[in-house]
């Protein structure tokens, strides 16, 4: 099985013993496969609420390996190679085209966004999280800083100094029993334009599903 490892992260071989005691190291990288997992939608909610309270009390091997087995094999290296989530990302951009990270981008522990009249946009509707925290150094001048967010995705903008812009939440409001899967916290400077925060657009199919009473008035 080139390339794909076990759900503890470790390639399985003979004589390996299910009952050897799990490190801080295994737990993490079960961790990693829920909330990978949720991000595809293989778990619910509930689902990873559990296994993660699980998998952070688990004392041997088998209890972890336990709490994957019904979940596909992950890659060794997520979205292909050179796709592995990194400590920190940076961007410098001056006058030049939009910065996006949409798709499958996996999400690094903490992003520098150093850019002047160049619209960034983050998109997490279907990163792939594998940290809980992300932490983005803002350093942007002009032009607006979009952060669209999922369910478990929650953003922090306190620690952003605001100067001459505006933010706009449009967030809805989610089930208070949703796990948290990743934070989002902005720090330090936004000068000039704004900060928008919102949920992922609903397709047209969705919005007529979502309709009051666009199904059951004839029922």
């Amino acid at each position: 099985m080139s390339g794909e490892i076990s759900p503890t992260g470790k390639h399985s071989g003979p004589g390996s013993s299910p009952e050897l005691r799990a490190g801080h190291a295994d737990r993490d990288r079960v961790v990693d496969v829920l909330r990978i997992a949720a991000g595809d939608g293989l778990l619910t909610a509930d689902e990873l609420d559990e296994r993660l309270e699980a998998a952070l009390s688990a004392r041997t091997l088998s209890e972890l390996t336990a709490l994957t087995a019904d979940l596909p094999p992950v890659p060794a290296t997520v979205g292909g190679a050179g796709a592995e989530a990194k400590d920190l990302i940076r961007i410098e951009q001056v006058l030049s085209g939009a910065v996006e990270r949409v798709g499958r981008w996996v999400v690094p522990r903490r992003l520098e966004l150093e850019v002047t009249f160049c619209k960034v946009t983050l998109d997490f509707t279907d990163a792939v999280i594998t940290h809980d925290t992300l932490q983005v150094d803002v350093s942007m001048t002009g032009k607006t800083l979009t952060l669209i967010t999922r369910p478990g995705v929650v953003v922090d903008t306190d620690g952003l100094q605001l100067v001459h812009t505006r933010v706009k939440d449009r967030r809805t409001p989610t089930n208070p029993d949703t796990p948290v899967t990743l934070r989002v916290e902005l720090v330090g400077k936004k000068t000039h334009g704004r900060v928008v925060v919102r949920p992922t657009r609903r397709t047209f199919g969705q919005w007529l599903l979502r309709r009051p009473g666009s199904l059951s008035a004839g029922a």
